[in-house]
Protein backbone atom coordinates (compact mmCIF):
# COMPACT_ATOMS: atom_id res chain seq x y z
CA UNK A 1 0.00 0.00 0.00
CA UNK A 2 1.39 3.37 -0.98
CA UNK A 3 0.47 6.46 0.97
CA UNK A 4 1.61 9.43 -1.06
CA UNK A 5 3.60 12.06 0.79
CA UNK A 6 1.05 14.85 0.35
CA UNK A 7 -1.79 12.75 1.82
CA UNK A 8 0.20 10.78 4.38
CA UNK A 9 -0.47 12.94 7.46
CA UNK A 10 -4.17 13.26 6.67
CA UNK A 11 -4.54 9.52 6.28
CA UNK A 12 -2.69 8.83 9.51
CA UNK A 13 -4.86 11.32 11.35
CA UNK A 14 -7.96 9.50 10.20
CA UNK A 15 -6.50 6.21 11.40
CA UNK A 16 -5.67 7.60 14.81
CA UNK A 17 -9.13 9.09 15.17
CA UNK A 18 -10.62 5.67 14.60
CA UNK A 19 -8.61 4.41 17.56
CA UNK A 20 -8.42 0.87 16.20
CA UNK A 21 -4.72 0.10 16.33
CA UNK A 22 -4.03 -3.64 16.59
CA UNK A 23 -1.77 -4.92 19.35
CA UNK A 24 1.24 -6.90 18.21
CA UNK A 25 2.30 -9.78 20.34
CA UNK A 26 2.99 -13.45 19.92
CA UNK A 27 1.56 -14.93 16.71
CA UNK A 28 -0.01 -11.75 15.32
CA UNK A 29 -2.56 -12.52 12.63
CA UNK A 30 -1.53 -11.62 9.08
CA UNK A 31 -4.73 -9.67 8.62
CA UNK A 32 -3.84 -7.46 11.61
CA UNK A 33 -0.12 -7.06 11.09
CA UNK A 34 1.34 -4.06 9.28
CA UNK A 35 4.91 -3.55 8.10
CA UNK A 36 6.19 -0.13 7.06
CA UNK A 37 9.00 0.86 4.71
CA UNK A 38 10.68 4.23 4.26
CA UNK A 39 12.54 4.91 1.00
CA UNK A 40 14.94 7.75 0.21
CA UNK A 41 14.15 7.63 -3.52
CA UNK A 42 11.21 6.77 -5.72
CA UNK A 43 10.42 3.11 -6.30
CA UNK A 44 10.73 3.95 -9.97
CA UNK A 45 14.46 4.69 -9.63
CA UNK A 46 15.09 1.16 -11.01
CA UNK A 47 17.93 0.93 -8.52
CA UNK A 48 18.17 1.09 -4.72
CA UNK A 49 14.60 1.93 -3.69
CA UNK A 50 13.13 -0.19 -6.47
CA UNK A 51 15.00 -3.24 -5.22
CA UNK A 52 13.90 -2.67 -1.61
CA UNK A 53 10.34 -2.47 -2.85
CA UNK A 54 10.73 -5.78 -4.64
CA UNK A 55 11.72 -7.24 -1.28
CA UNK A 56 8.66 -5.68 0.35
CA UNK A 57 6.35 -7.18 -2.25
CA UNK A 58 7.95 -10.60 -1.83
CA UNK A 59 7.47 -10.47 1.95
CA UNK A 60 3.85 -9.38 1.59
CA UNK A 61 3.14 -12.29 -0.75
CA UNK A 62 4.93 -14.86 1.39
CA UNK A 63 3.25 -13.78 4.63
CA UNK A 64 -0.15 -12.69 3.37
CA UNK A 65 0.11 -9.17 4.77
CA UNK A 66 -0.38 -5.70 3.33
CA UNK A 67 2.46 -3.28 3.98
CA UNK A 68 2.86 0.48 3.70
CA UNK A 69 5.68 2.33 1.98
CA UNK A 70 6.58 5.98 1.80
CA UNK A 71 8.94 6.99 -1.01
CA UNK A 72 11.12 10.04 -1.68
CA UNK A 73 11.71 10.82 2.00
CA UNK A 74 14.62 13.26 2.57
CA UNK A 75 17.27 12.30 5.09
CA UNK A 76 16.68 14.55 8.10
CA UNK A 77 13.75 15.97 10.05
CA UNK A 78 11.21 14.82 7.49
CA UNK A 79 12.41 11.25 7.90
CA UNK A 80 11.75 11.36 11.64
CA UNK A 81 8.22 12.62 11.05
CA UNK A 82 7.46 9.83 8.56
CA UNK A 83 8.93 7.11 10.78
CA UNK A 84 7.03 8.42 13.79
CA UNK A 85 3.76 8.48 11.87
CA UNK A 86 4.23 4.86 10.85
CA UNK A 87 4.92 3.89 14.46
CA UNK A 88 1.85 5.78 15.66
CA UNK A 89 -0.44 3.99 13.25
CA UNK A 90 0.16 0.44 14.33
CA UNK A 91 3.02 -0.76 12.16
CA UNK A 92 4.62 -3.64 14.02
CA UNK A 93 7.93 -3.48 12.13
CA UNK A 94 9.40 -0.55 10.23
CA UNK A 95 12.28 -0.79 7.74
CA UNK A 96 14.19 2.46 7.14
CA UNK A 97 16.33 2.04 4.07
CA UNK A 98 18.95 4.79 3.86
CA UNK A 99 22.05 5.67 5.88
CA UNK A 100 20.74 9.13 6.75
CA UNK A 101 17.67 7.60 8.42
CA UNK A 102 19.82 6.15 11.21
CA UNK A 103 19.47 8.81 13.91
CA UNK A 104 15.78 9.52 13.18
CA UNK A 105 15.11 5.78 13.49
CA UNK A 106 16.86 5.57 16.87
CA UNK A 107 15.01 8.64 18.12
CA UNK A 108 11.57 7.28 17.23
CA UNK A 109 12.45 3.80 18.49
CA UNK A 110 13.08 5.17 21.98
CA UNK A 111 9.48 6.40 22.09
CA UNK A 112 7.95 3.18 20.72
CA UNK A 113 9.67 0.24 22.46
CA UNK A 114 6.95 -2.19 21.35
CA UNK A 115 7.64 -1.52 17.65
CA UNK A 116 10.51 -3.30 15.89
CA UNK A 117 12.77 -1.18 13.69
CA UNK A 118 15.24 -2.28 11.03
CA UNK A 119 17.75 0.21 9.63
CA UNK A 120 19.63 -0.48 6.39
CA UNK A 121 23.35 0.40 6.16
CA UNK A 122 23.63 1.93 9.64
CA UNK A 123 25.59 0.91 12.72
CA UNK A 124 23.58 2.13 15.73
CA UNK A 125 21.35 -0.43 17.43
CA UNK A 126 18.99 -0.71 20.39
CA UNK A 127 16.83 -3.41 21.95
CA UNK A 128 14.17 -2.73 19.32
CA UNK A 129 16.48 -1.60 16.49
CA UNK A 130 18.41 -3.92 14.18
CA UNK A 131 20.83 -3.03 11.42
CA UNK A 132 21.34 -4.83 8.13
CA UNK A 133 23.50 -4.27 5.09
CA UNK A 134 25.00 -5.93 2.02
CA UNK A 135 28.69 -6.24 1.23
CA UNK A 136 28.34 -4.24 -1.98
CA UNK A 137 32.12 -3.95 -2.18
CA UNK A 138 32.34 -7.61 -3.23
CA UNK A 139 30.54 -6.76 -6.46
CA UNK A 140 32.71 -3.67 -6.95
CA UNK A 141 35.84 -5.81 -6.87
CA UNK A 142 34.44 -8.08 -9.59
CA UNK A 143 33.48 -5.03 -11.64
CA UNK A 144 37.02 -3.73 -11.23
CA UNK A 145 38.46 -6.96 -12.59
CA UNK A 146 36.18 -6.69 -15.61
CA UNK A 147 37.08 -3.04 -16.14
CA UNK A 148 40.78 -3.82 -15.86
CA UNK A 149 40.44 -6.27 -18.73
CA UNK A 150 38.00 -4.24 -20.84
CA UNK A 151 39.20 -0.62 -20.61
CA UNK A 152 41.41 0.50 -23.46
CA UNK A 153 42.28 3.83 -21.83
CA UNK A 154 42.91 2.28 -18.41
CA UNK A 155 40.59 4.90 -16.90
CA UNK A 156 37.20 4.28 -15.30
CA UNK A 157 34.80 7.07 -14.41
CA UNK A 158 33.18 6.45 -11.03
CA UNK A 159 30.15 8.42 -9.85
CA UNK A 160 29.81 8.51 -6.07
CA UNK A 161 26.79 9.68 -4.15
CA UNK A 162 27.81 10.77 -0.64
CA UNK A 163 31.32 10.20 0.81
CA UNK A 164 30.39 7.73 3.54
CA UNK A 165 32.33 4.50 4.21
CA UNK A 166 29.83 2.39 2.24
CA UNK A 167 30.65 4.35 -0.92
CA UNK A 168 34.37 4.72 -0.21
CA UNK A 169 34.92 1.00 0.40
CA UNK A 170 33.24 0.26 -2.92
CA UNK A 171 35.51 2.64 -4.78
CA UNK A 172 38.57 1.12 -3.11
CA UNK A 173 37.44 -2.43 -3.83
CA UNK A 174 36.90 -1.49 -7.47
CA UNK A 175 40.44 -0.14 -7.92
CA UNK A 176 41.90 -3.18 -6.15
CA UNK A 177 40.07 -5.45 -8.56
CA UNK A 178 41.07 -3.33 -11.53
CA UNK A 179 44.74 -3.24 -10.56
CA UNK A 180 44.81 -6.98 -9.96
CA UNK A 181 44.74 -7.33 -13.77
CA UNK A 182 45.98 -3.88 -14.86
CA UNK A 183 48.47 -2.40 -12.36
CA UNK A 184 48.26 0.99 -14.09
CA UNK A 185 44.46 1.23 -13.95
CA UNK A 186 42.98 4.46 -12.63
CA UNK A 187 39.66 5.77 -11.37
CA UNK A 188 38.52 9.33 -11.94
CA UNK A 189 35.77 9.97 -9.43
CA UNK A 190 33.15 12.61 -8.73
CA UNK A 191 30.62 12.85 -5.91
CA UNK A 192 27.22 14.38 -6.68
CA UNK A 193 26.01 14.63 -3.04
CA UNK A 194 22.80 12.79 -3.84
CA UNK A 195 21.64 9.19 -4.01
CA UNK A 196 19.21 9.78 -6.84
CA UNK A 197 19.41 12.65 -9.32
CA UNK A 198 19.30 11.44 -12.94
CA UNK A 199 20.31 14.85 -14.31
CA UNK A 200 23.39 15.14 -12.10
CA UNK A 201 24.26 11.51 -12.66
CA UNK A 202 24.12 11.92 -16.43
CA UNK A 203 26.15 15.14 -16.33
CA UNK A 204 28.78 13.46 -14.14
CA UNK A 205 29.02 10.53 -16.55
CA UNK A 206 29.47 12.85 -19.52
CA UNK A 207 32.17 14.84 -17.73
CA UNK A 208 34.09 11.71 -16.74
CA UNK A 209 33.93 10.28 -20.24
CA UNK A 210 35.10 13.61 -21.63
CA UNK A 211 38.13 13.32 -19.31
CA UNK A 212 39.23 10.04 -20.88
CA UNK A 213 37.27 7.37 -19.05
CA UNK A 214 35.83 4.68 -21.31
CA UNK A 215 33.85 2.72 -18.70
CA UNK A 216 31.36 4.12 -16.18
CA UNK A 217 30.78 2.79 -12.66
CA UNK A 218 28.40 4.25 -10.12
CA UNK A 219 27.16 4.27 -6.55
CA UNK A 220 24.03 6.23 -7.41
CA UNK A 221 20.58 4.91 -8.05
CA UNK A 222 19.33 5.74 -11.55
CA UNK A 223 20.25 4.16 -14.90
CA UNK A 224 21.21 7.58 -16.29
CA UNK A 225 25.00 6.96 -16.25
CA UNK A 226 24.56 3.67 -18.10
CA UNK A 227 22.32 5.37 -20.64
CA UNK A 228 25.07 7.92 -21.32
CA UNK A 229 27.51 5.05 -21.89
CA UNK A 230 25.00 3.44 -24.24
CA UNK A 231 24.63 6.67 -26.24
CA UNK A 232 28.40 6.94 -26.64
CA UNK A 233 28.97 3.32 -27.57
CA UNK A 234 30.87 2.63 -24.33
CA UNK A 235 30.43 0.29 -21.37
CA UNK A 236 29.37 0.53 -17.76
CA UNK A 237 27.94 -1.17 -14.69
CA UNK A 238 24.45 -1.07 -13.19
CA UNK A 239 23.69 -0.38 -9.56
CA UNK A 240 21.45 -2.18 -7.05
CA UNK A 241 19.29 -3.88 -9.69
CA UNK A 242 19.78 -5.31 -13.16
CA UNK A 243 19.61 -2.26 -15.46
CA UNK A 244 20.38 -3.95 -18.75
CA UNK A 245 17.00 -3.04 -20.28
CA UNK A 246 18.10 0.61 -20.15
CA UNK A 247 21.47 -0.05 -21.79
CA UNK A 248 21.39 -3.42 -23.58
CA UNK A 249 24.68 -2.85 -25.38
CA UNK A 250 26.48 -1.09 -22.52
CA UNK A 251 25.89 -2.95 -19.28
CA UNK A 252 28.66 -5.39 -18.44
CA UNK A 253 26.97 -6.56 -15.23
CA UNK A 254 25.28 -5.07 -12.20
CA UNK A 255 25.39 -5.57 -8.47
CA UNK A 256 21.89 -6.78 -7.59
CA UNK A 257 20.66 -6.34 -4.02
CA UNK A 258 18.37 -9.15 -2.88
CA UNK A 259 16.20 -8.24 0.12
CA UNK A 260 13.32 -10.72 -0.37
CA UNK A 261 14.38 -13.36 2.13
CA UNK A 262 15.57 -10.89 4.74
CA UNK A 263 12.33 -8.91 4.73
CA UNK A 264 10.25 -12.07 4.85
CA UNK A 265 12.23 -13.61 7.71
CA UNK A 266 12.36 -10.46 9.85
CA UNK A 267 8.71 -9.60 9.37
CA UNK A 268 7.74 -13.19 10.20
CA UNK A 269 9.84 -13.01 13.36
CA UNK A 270 8.09 -9.81 14.42
CA UNK A 271 4.72 -11.42 13.81
CA UNK A 272 5.64 -14.52 15.82
CA UNK A 273 7.21 -12.65 18.71
CA UNK A 274 10.67 -14.12 18.11
CA UNK A 275 12.28 -10.95 16.72
CA UNK A 276 15.53 -9.87 18.41
CA UNK A 277 17.93 -7.03 17.65
CA UNK A 278 20.94 -8.01 15.58
CA UNK A 279 23.37 -6.81 12.94
CA UNK A 280 23.57 -8.53 9.54
CA UNK A 281 26.12 -7.82 6.80
CA UNK A 282 25.61 -10.33 4.03
CA UNK A 283 27.25 -10.70 0.65
CA UNK A 284 27.56 -13.16 -2.19
CA UNK A 285 27.78 -16.18 0.10
CA UNK A 286 24.60 -15.26 1.99
CA UNK A 287 22.62 -14.63 -1.18
CA UNK A 288 21.92 -11.00 -0.28
CA UNK A 289 24.12 -9.95 -3.20
CA UNK A 290 23.82 -11.28 -6.74
CA UNK A 291 25.65 -10.46 -9.93
CA UNK A 292 23.53 -9.74 -12.99
CA UNK A 293 24.46 -11.87 -16.02
CA UNK A 294 27.85 -10.99 -17.47
CA UNK A 295 27.21 -9.44 -20.88
CA UNK A 296 28.87 -7.47 -23.65
CA UNK A 297 32.32 -8.89 -22.93
CA UNK A 298 34.64 -11.50 -24.43
CA UNK A 299 34.36 -15.05 -23.13
CA UNK A 300 37.73 -14.94 -21.38
CA UNK A 301 36.69 -11.87 -19.39
CA UNK A 302 33.40 -13.51 -18.50
CA UNK A 303 35.21 -16.61 -17.29
CA UNK A 304 37.56 -14.48 -15.19
CA UNK A 305 34.62 -12.60 -13.67
CA UNK A 306 32.83 -15.83 -12.83
CA UNK A 307 35.97 -17.29 -11.26
CA UNK A 308 36.49 -14.13 -9.19
CA UNK A 309 32.88 -14.24 -8.02
CA UNK A 310 33.26 -17.89 -6.99
CA UNK A 311 36.50 -17.20 -5.13
CA UNK A 312 34.91 -14.37 -3.14
CA UNK A 313 31.85 -16.47 -2.34
CA UNK A 314 33.97 -19.43 -1.24
CA UNK A 315 36.33 -17.33 0.87
CA UNK A 316 39.36 -18.01 -1.33
CA UNK A 317 39.78 -14.32 -2.17
CA UNK A 318 39.94 -11.69 0.56
CA UNK A 319 39.47 -8.24 -0.92
CA UNK A 320 40.94 -5.96 1.73
CA UNK A 321 44.18 -7.86 2.34
CA UNK A 322 47.51 -6.05 2.26
CA UNK A 323 49.59 -4.73 0.85
CA UNK A 324 47.27 -1.81 0.08
CA UNK A 325 48.58 1.70 -0.40
CA UNK A 326 46.80 4.99 0.08
CA UNK A 327 46.50 7.56 -2.70
CA UNK A 328 49.91 9.07 -1.95
CA UNK A 329 51.61 5.66 -2.17
CA UNK A 330 52.11 5.25 1.57
CA UNK A 331 51.34 1.87 3.11
CA UNK A 332 47.79 1.72 4.44
CA UNK A 333 47.38 -2.03 4.98
CA UNK A 334 50.56 -4.00 5.58
CA UNK A 335 51.41 -7.09 3.55
CA UNK A 336 49.42 -10.03 4.88
CA UNK A 337 47.21 -7.88 7.09
CA UNK A 338 43.45 -8.28 6.64
CA UNK A 339 41.09 -5.46 7.50
CA UNK A 340 38.36 -6.54 9.90
CA UNK A 341 34.75 -5.51 9.48
CA UNK A 342 35.15 -2.55 11.82
CA UNK A 343 37.98 -1.08 9.76
CA UNK A 344 36.07 -1.66 6.52
CA UNK A 345 32.86 -0.18 7.90
CA UNK A 346 34.72 2.95 9.01
CA UNK A 347 36.80 3.42 5.85
CA UNK A 348 37.59 7.09 5.23
CA UNK A 349 40.56 6.94 2.85
CA UNK A 350 41.05 6.31 -0.86
CA UNK A 351 43.41 3.71 -2.27
CA UNK A 352 46.23 4.30 -4.72
CA UNK A 353 44.86 4.61 -8.23
CA UNK A 354 41.78 6.60 -7.22
CA UNK A 355 42.23 10.20 -8.32
CA UNK A 356 40.60 13.19 -6.66
CA UNK A 357 40.00 14.16 -3.05
CA UNK A 358 37.12 13.11 -0.85
CA UNK A 359 34.63 15.94 -0.35
CA UNK A 360 34.70 17.41 3.15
Amino acid sequence: MLIKRRTFTKALGAGLAAGALPAFGHQARAADFKAGYVYVGPIGDHGWSYQHDQGRLAADKALGITSTYVEKVPEGADAERVIRELAETGHGIIFTTSFGFMDPTLKVARDYPEVKFEHATGYKRADNVSTYNIRFYEARYIQGVIAGKMSTSGVVGYIGSIPIPEVIMGMNAFILGMRSVNPQGRIKQVFINSWYDPGKEADAAKALLDQGADIIAQHTDSPAPLQVAQERGLKGFGQASDMIKFAPDAQLTSAVDFWDDYYTERTKAAMEGSWASHDVWGGLKSGMLHMAPYANMPDDVKQMAMATEADIRDGKLTIFKGPINAQDGSAKVAAGEVLDDGAIAGMDWLAQGVEGDLPK
